[in-house]
């Protein structure tokens, strides 16, 4: 079952017309399901909450999006921060929706100019709320067919132990696919385990793909070789690297003018993994960083590596690591 993976930031009011409310975590998932021409279509929208105050949960859902919508209430740097996030995920297919507060009003011009230069040109700007049946049918036209070819990345958000089941690792297939029975392979722990079974939609399955919320029970491995950030992959598959030490270049986000200098704290976001890193030298462009805890990157053309530092006002996307490598 295809699914197409849409970062929603905008109100609940909205969500709840486009899906079915699912699960809560410091992020939302909303579910739309149908079946067109004999093939069933997902679309699951997941909205991170408390941003401003929290970064991360923003940052997560454009680890694991294919799409965006933003409805814009106000233009304010709330705004500029998620546009500029959405466009260093590079999520081009997305759509900003005008819905001022009640007596309020939006340039739309304005709104046109910021999506263009935070890097959105391709969006869609709707100067009002359009009918949800349309938006669905446009968003699920772009649902991915679920390529499998890649070795095996999935990313776990949460686990969590079930009686008469076991331990159960939760999180989204990046590439790959997963099937009942595989023998799996849990980074950093480099520890080994055994899929026991798997579940999709609160369905069970014999495979999961690209795109899938998966729940993967797992025997043969301790509890605590999970947590948030940790990637399963196949063994001998070689999807992944890890940089305890990483070098690259930083693209620089639309409206940073913030300097990164020797010794600044920054965050990677990757995959769901979310780590703090010290830089060690900046020579002629060519940042080297020291992670606190290893940092893993997919050995294939994947979404871009996002540099945000915490303390940095208003703008806290520094911006993409380019050509990064093990240092």
């Amino acid at each position: 079952m295809p699914v197409l993976n849409v970062a929603f930031v905008g109100s609940e009011e909205l969500a709840r017309k486009l899906g079915k409310k699912g699960d809560v975590r410091d992020i939302e998932s909303y579910v739309h399901k149908e079946t067109h021409g004999g093939d069933v279509r997902i679309l699951s929208l997941l909205r991170p909450l408390r941003h401003p105050e929290r970064l991360r949960p923003l940052l997560s859902v454009l680890n694991v999006a294919k799409a965006g919508i933003v409805e814009i209430t106000a233009v304010d740097a709330a705004l500029g921060e998620v546009l500029v996030a959405f466009g260093a995920a590079e999520i081009h297919h997305g759509h900003a929706i005008i819905s001022p507060e009640d007596g309020g009003w939006i340039d739309a011009e304005q709104v046109k100019m910021i999506l263009d230069q935070a890097g959105l040109q391709s969006w869609t700007l709707h100067e009002s709320v359009p009918d949800e049946h349309t938006l669905r049918d446009t968003l699920l036209s772009n649902v991915p067919d679920g390529e499998q070819e890649s070795p095996l990345v999935i990313p776990i958000d949460q686990h969590f132990n079930v009686k008469g089941v076991g331990l159960v690792a939760i999180g989204y297939v990046q590439a790959g696919a997963i099937s009942k029975h595989d023998e799996i392979l849990v980074l950093p722990a480099n520890e080994k385990g055994i899929a026991r079974s798997l579940q999709v939609m609160d369905d069970d399955v014999e495979q999961s793909i690209v795109g899938d919320r998966v729940g993967v029970a797992i025997r043969n491995l301790r509890e605590e070789a999970l947590h948030r950030g940790c990637i399963l992959t196949h063994p001998d598959a070689n999807a992944m690297t890890r940089h305890d030490r990483s070098i690259f270049t930083l693209q620089r986000a639309p409206f940073q003018k913030r300097e990164l200098s020797e010794g600044d704290v920054i965050h990677a976001a990757v995959d769901l993994q979310f780590q703090v890193g010290r830089i060690q030298t900046i020579d002629a462009g060519l940042i080297t960083v020291i992670w606190e805890q290893p940092l893993w990157i997919q050995n294939r053309e994947t979404a871009p590596v996002m540099i945000a530092q915490l303390d940095a006002g208003n703008m806290r996307i520094m911006g993409v690591a380019t050509d990064i490598a093990p240092a």
